[in-house]
């Protein structure tokens, strides 16, 4: 009998030991957790829990807007265990201070954020303006969890398009895959990247992109510095540049790119300085 019972003690540590993940999608009028929100107006960034679906694995979760922006938002983490099911994405600096919880330390700015998504037009980013409904799904994998936003009728070059974005996080790795799709397989240029602010590392090369550093005041009142990278295929992008406030990259014409992200936090201990996670994107 001890030997069973200890048996089932080791097998519960192994499984909350091991990575995690979670994904999350709600009403703020109910809280409530439901797989689909399909709405005709297209924006429900205030109506809806995190402002969107929302996914997570054991040292991130990132949202996708219900909005017209395609922007990916980062909560950061300072430790393993899964926080969005539990606080939502909004925690108090008295959470943060006694339970080690996480915060949205990230600062989108009006850009894509981290590996969000909007199109090229060969000049300009075209937003994913929903003129036929936006639609977001959570949901789960064999090996993790997923949040998509689907924007139908995307006014686009004389034409009209239906994008998905898609973050898919697995039990295994930090990393989240990006996937950006036109749902009928006609070509488009997807734009994304990492935005950044002054003050913050940035390097960028053929295959990745790594910014550190701290995020102007927006949810926390004690920021700290945090970092965000993104490895993406070369022969996936014409344009890899660095405008003001992002490293921007456009794709060759497709129906389908994908991209991997990460963020890192000062309060983890792992990735939590400049110099290590620097030589995690470069590795």
């Amino acid at each position: 009998m001890k030997k069973i019972v200890a048996s089932i003690i080791l097998s519960l540590c192994v499984c909350v030991t091991y990575a995690q993940t979670a994904r999350s999608l709600f009403w703020c009028t109910d809280s409530l957790q439901v797989e689909e929100i399909v709405s005709e107006t297209a924006d429900l960034h205030e109506s809806v829990g995190h402002c969107g679906p929302a996914v997570e694995n054991s040292h991130m979760a990132l949202r996708i807007y219900f909005d017209d922006s395609g922007c990916v938002d980062v909560y950061s983490k300072s430790g393993r265990g899964m926080e969005l099911l539990e606080y939502k994405w909004n925690t108090t600096e008295g959470q943060r201070d006694t339970l080690a919880a996480g915060c949205c330390e990230y600062c989108a700015s009006g850009t894509v954020g981290l590996g969000g998504i909007a199109l090229w037009d060969g000049d300009r980013e075209v937003r994913l303006v929903a003129t036929k409904g936006r639609t977001a799904r959570v949901g789960d994998t064999r090996n993790g969890s997923y949040a998509e936003m689907i924007a139908y009728g995307v006014p686009y070059m004389d034409d009209f398009v239906d994008i998905s974005i898609r973050i898919d996080v697995t039990v295994k790795s930090r990393e989240a895959v990006i996937t950006a799709s036109e749902l009928s397989g006609k070509k488009v240029q997807f734009m994304t990247g990492v935005n950044f602010h002054d003050g913050q590392r940035v390097s960028y090369d053929e295959n990745h992109i790594s910014v550190w550093g701290v995020h102007p005041v927006e949810a926390s009142s004690r920021p700290v510095p945090v970092g965000a990278g993104m490895f993406f295929r070369k022969g996936d992008f014409q344009q890899v540049d660095r405008t003001d406030d992002m490293v921007r990259l456009v794709s060759v014409p497709a129906s389908k790119i994908r991209t991997r992200v990460v963020a890192a936090s000062s309060k983890e201990a792992e990735l939590n300085n400049a110099k290590r996670f620097e030589a995690y994107m470069a590795k």
